[in-house]
């Protein structure tokens, strides 16, 4: 079970990164906080390319480095964290991406952020300690 998550896991953060370096770039843009472009001192779309990049090399690593999966779950976990606060500003700005197109679905994907974050801690427990 916790294998078919961590296949699955993976396959969604490679798709997502995808997503972002390709056909759903604009609409990632959309979830960029304003203050992150002033943090970062960098633009939306270099926000949105950097973090596709890191979701490809997340799903990869987290696919083919079993003996690292303990920590690579834990990165994705904190990547999760990381990316929260674009779906609050998301949905506090009620701007719509393609599947976030209502108030209601922009709010039921809050509940969604938590529910990755054990699911990444989750799959890579089975690899504790290198097992």
């Amino acid at each position: 079970m916790r294998a078919l998550a961590r296949w699955s896991l993976a396959a969604l953060l490679v798709a997502a990164g995808v997503g972002h370096l390709t056909t759903l770039r604009r609409g990632f843009r959309i979830a960029v906080p304003d203050w992150a472009t002033r943090l970062l001192r960098t633009d939306k779309d270099t926000i949105v390319l950097v973090s596709g990049v890191v979701e490809v090399m997340l799903g990869l690593a987290f696919a083919l480095l079993p003996r690292e999966r303990w920590r690579i779950g834990l990165a994705i976990a904190a990547f999760f964290v990381a990316v929260f606060p674009g779906n609050l500003y998301q949905w506090q700005q009620g701007t719509s991406a393609p599947g976030l197109d209502t108030d209601a679905r922009r709010f039921a994907r809050l509940f969604l952020q938590p529910v990755l974050v054990a699911w990444a801690v989750w799959a890579g427990a089975g690899a504790r300690g290198g097992r």
